[in-house]
């Protein structure tokens, strides 16, 4: 039964992606529409962040993960390595943490 729904959603998913291909040249959307694209597709990773940040079983996290994650922010936003700032994230995290704030 699972491996039958993993093939239909393979199959979905690249049928979907195949779509997209052939249907680029034919389908022409105006300029508004792809800016409206372009918010709401930074509007939707915007609402994951904060929710993934702020939420843990459907209540607040406690201050030590949003502070990682606004330390990752700045690290990121001054171009950081991936790499350092998953460790600034993660270790921010941990020190707050270690600290007695949670």
């Amino acid at each position: 039964m699972t491996g039958w729904a993993v093939a239909a959603l393979g199959a979905g998913t690249y049928g979907i992606r195949l779509s997209g291909l052939l249907l680029r040249r034919r389908l022409t959307i105006p300029d508004r529409g792809k800016r409206l694209l372009d918010l709401a597709a930074t509007a939707l990773l915007t609402a994951l962040v904060a929710t993934a940040a702020l939420t843990e079983a459907a209540a607040f996290a406690g201050w030590a993960r949003p502070a990682g994650v606004l330390l990752g922010a700045l690290a990121a936003w001054r171009r950081l390595p991936l790499v350092l700032v998953v460790l600034i994230a993660a270790g921010a995290t941990a020190a707050f943490r270690a600290c007695g704030i949670h």
